[in-house]
């Protein structure tokens, strides 16, 4: 039998770099014990050292040889499970990945998350996509006036013409009598007065002349046609309103003075249809010893 020794590089980066395998073998003559069992029947002058990427596995096929970390054939080494990795030749253990990189089977290194992605656990077999703006540090939040349009965004898109505050998440519609026509802000501008702003994304359009539009005004407000006009910063009442209120009110008059005389001589009329009544005189005597305009009594039977 034969006992193989091995030097390695020092551990490998964690990048995308490949690997070079430095590993040298030296046979040295070695006699095997006839107590180990299965042993003599191999030829142990084969035994190599597990690739990168692989640990030893303690199976007969590696016990056989002299020294920890060779096998009789690289299958006999166990590749890395995912998350794991081996950046050096002859190893008993492979190293678990560090947070925010990941690694294949039988990987000789670990790779970082590439951009827009992450992961926060070792021995990680993939990296999760960024949600759009969101908290976590490897995704920060975009900043006023911008927002990540779609997942694992790697840059952050200026507003429309919206807004958005830097704490919010996405771009926000103005509110109503509020507007804004630039891109990348995170406020809204109050509608002037004496404009209005029918939508939010529109400049303010001069308010009529004959309209109120305080600040804020969605619309342009006017007084009520025919009947009233705008003076200054009120209504105040139309002419022919005017002359209607004062006709209307003269011929209100009329009708009370009218139903008042007609009432009056209807009172006169039932006063001399009831003359003839109210004079009629009893003559004076005296009935059962009572004078005859005395109330009558009971007197009995």
């Amino acid at each position: 039998g034969l006992v193989q020794s091995q030097t390695t590089l020092a551990p490998a980066v964690m990048n995308t770099t490949a690997l070079q395998n430095a590993t040298v073998v030296t046979p040295t003559p070695v006699i095997f014990s006839s107590t180990t069992p299965g042993c003599f029947s191999f030829n142990a002058s084969s035994c190599e050292a597990c690739a990168p990427g692989s640990q030893y596995d303690n199976t007969l096929l590696c016990t056989c040889c002299p020294d920890l970390g060779l096998c009789l054939f690289p299958g006999a080494c166990l590749p890395c499970k995912t998350g794991f990795y081996q950046p050096l030749a002859g190893q008993q253990e492979c190293l678990a990945c560090s947070r925010g990189s990941y690694s294949f089977t039988g990987s000789p290194l670990c790779h970082p998350c590439p951009a827009g992605s992450f992961n926060n656990d070792t021995a990680a077999e993939t990296c999760t996509s960024c949600s759009p703006s969101s908290g976590c540090t490897q995704c920060p939040m975009c900043p006023g006036g911008t927002e990540a349009l779609q997942t694992a965004a790697k840059d952050c898109t200026p507003c429309r013409p919206m807004h958005k505050a830097p704490h919010q998440t996405m771009c926000q519609i103005c509110s109503s009598g509020f507007y804004q026509i630039l891109w990348g802000q995170e406020s809204c501008d109050l509608c002037p007065e004496n404009h209005y702003c029918p939508s939010p994304d529109v400049n303010p359009i001069q308010c009529p002349s004959d309209a109120f539009c305080p600040k804020g005004s969605t619309a342009p407000g006017y007084c009520m046609e025919t009947f009233f006009r705008k003076a200054g910063d009120t209504c105040e009442l139309a002419p022919v309103t005017i002359a209607l209120l004062v006709i209307g009110g003269g011929a209100l008059l009329l009708i009370i003075l009218l139903v008042l005389r007609r009432r009056r001589d209807s009172d006169r009329e039932l006063a001399v249809a009831r003359a003839p009544l109210l004079r009629k005189e009893r003559p004076q005597g005296r009935y059962y010893g009572l004078p005859c305009d005395t109330e009558p009594v009971y007197a009995g039977w």
